[in-house]
């Protein structure tokens, strides 16, 4: 007989659109003890869903690594529903050492942190440290400044972490720093790194952060068919769109017959004006994971992944983006 599952340190590692989550929680997991068994349960904003594969190819289960996702927007929508199942079915699943979560970038982490502090997981998981990822260049924007969700993520942090440090200017620091003050805890800490390069020991020790704040969504508690997870129709493809605070997403999932090109897939994702963009595609090259931020285009090498996925997040959509998405398959 399995024992109870108790006690699980948990951590929220949350932060605003393309500030370098994901990067962070890969780097986390190159840390972890060979010994012990991890689980990821990542929220992203689109439909689709491709947080899941990048983290599958390049962690597996036999690395002790356990991953979950939640598309479709905010996890604590539905009355929290959504999350709770994933939770859950994780949790039994990996029976794991330490939990990472990771909000979408435009979710509603207090809600988030409600539905962890709820009685039923009281005894289950032990909420420690919840960190906040912060790209210090934008709080000159005031449409990260007056987002309520920006501001919301560093109210919550215990560590504030200043993300992409080798691409600030010299007064970035300390406006972070000032910043944190003015809206952070009193004792969250302020770290700069780059490239999401953390320390797992940032991630020990209870959170400080209590909430008893709640907000309604308009989406209704019901199951349904997500595009994540509805088998791939004849036409070898399926679309799904979203939009909610501010932005649009869209994104594609690809039977695995279709092999694109890997020059011209690059060339266009590198042309298309995104907020954000996720993808793992599966070209003539190799197995490959695209990462678009204000910044740049990065480019990963992956083991594996069992289709083609997109995800753009935009403040507008573009039509054209299909086609020439599809004039880049090479064989089907």
């Amino acid at each position: 007989m399995k024992a109870q599952i108790s006690a699980v340190p948990t951590n929220i590692i949350t932060g605003f659109l393309g500030v370098g989550k994901t990067s962070a929680i890969l780097h986390l997991l190159k840390q972890k003890p060979a010994d012990e068994r991890w689980a990821v349960l990542v929220n992203e904003f689109g439909e689709i869903g491709v947080d899941g594969s990048l983290f599958k190819g390049q962690h597996s289960t036999e690395q002790g690594v356990f991953v979950r996702e939640i598309p479709g927007g905010c996890m604590c929508c539905a009355a929290s529903l959504p999350m709770q199942i994933a939770l859950n079915q994780l949790l039994i699943r990996a029976r794991p050492d330490r939990l990472l979560i990771e909000p979408t970038g435009l979710g509603h982490p207090i809600e988030v942190l409600q539905t962890l502090s709820k009685d039923y997981y009281k005894n289950i998981l032990d909420l420690q440290k919840i960190v906040t990822l912060v790209d210090a260049r934008k709080l000159s924007d005031k449409r990260y400044t007056e987002h309520e969700i920006f501001n919301q993520q560093i109210s919550i942090a215990d560590v504030i972490v200043g993300n992409k440090l080798d691409l600030y200017h010299d007064e970035d620091t300390s406006t972070l720093k000032a910043y944190a003050k003015q809206y952070g805890a009193s004792n969250a800490q302020v770290i700069f790194t780059q490239q999401g390069e953390i320390t797992t020991e940032l991630l020990t020790g209870k959170t400080s952060v209590t909430t008893t704040a709640h907000h309604d969504h308009d989406t209704p508690v019901e199951q349904k068919h997500l595009p994540s997870e509805a088998p791939i129709p004849n036409c070898g493809y399926i679309k799904a769109i979203n939009k909610g605070e501010g932005f649009h997403s869209i994104g594609w999932r690809f039977s695995p017959s279709r092999v694109f090109n890997h020059e011209e897939l690059l060339s266009l994702l590198s042309g298309i004006d995104a907020e954000r963009i996720k993808a793992v595609f599966i070209t003539e090259k190799g197995v490959f994971a695209y990462n678009l931020t204000a910044d740049e285009l990065s480019k990963t090498e992956l083991n594996e992944c069992i289709e083609s996925r997109i995800e753009i997040i935009a403040n507008n959509i573009d039509n054209k983006w299909e086609a020439q998405l599809m004039a880049c398959i090479i064989s089907s």
